[in-house]
Order: C-alpha cells, then structure tokens, then sequence
C-alpha cells in the first residue's frame, strides 16, 4: 500500500479529481498555498496498492500539464532594490509535484 501525494496547480484541480474518480481511485483534496508564486494549489491524498501506482502517475501526468504565466514580482521590503524586476516575469507553472509514500497500515471505519 502506497499514499501519493500529489501537489498540483488549481487550474488542474477539477480535471484530474474527476480523471481519478472515472477510474474508480478515491481521493481526499486539501487547499495549500505555494511558496514560490504564493498562489493557490490543491494536494490530492490518494491510497493505493503498489501495482497500481503507474496507473495513478499516468493520470496525474495526463490532467495536471505545466504551462508558461506572466507573474508580477513582490517588491522588495526593507531588502535590496538593486535586483528587483519591476515588469512581469514569465515563469512555468502548473504540472505536478508528487510524492510517493510506503504505508505501514491502513484502516477504513
């Protein structure tokens, strides 16, 4: 039995909870924040058996796809102003961050 936790953009949120449910793999959905973009993300809790676990990642990589996003910097407070950007920066966002985790015992009540 794994746990996969899945950190992904919320853009990608709905896409890839109804992928799971269609393919019958039950999911718990928390709201997180990023500490980069400090924008909202969603991380998918998913349990599952080992054989199972490429079948899940397929589907994480399939709904959950990376994407370029202008993003307006944070000025610096009280920091230094010499490498401060003040235009819009294009970073890639999106795609997936997930852990794959061994789980020592499982219970459902």
């Amino acid at each position: 039995m794994r746990l996969i936790m899945a950190v992904i953009q919320d853009k990608d949120s709905n896409r890839l909870s109804d992928a799971l449910v269609k393919a019958d793999y039950r999911a718990t959905k928390l709201a997180s924040t990023g500490g980069f973009l400090k924008a909202g993300n969603t991380t998918f809790l998913i349990g599952t058996e080992d054989e199972k676990i490429e079948d899940v990642m397929s589907l994480i990589k399939e709904n959950c796809q990376s994407r370029d996003q202008l993003v307006a910097p944070i000025s610096p407070m009280g920091g230094n102003a010499d490498s401060y950007v003040p235009y819009p920066v294009e970073v890639q966002v999106g795609g997936a961050t997930v852990f794959v985790l061994p789980v020592e015992q499982f219970e459902q009540f």
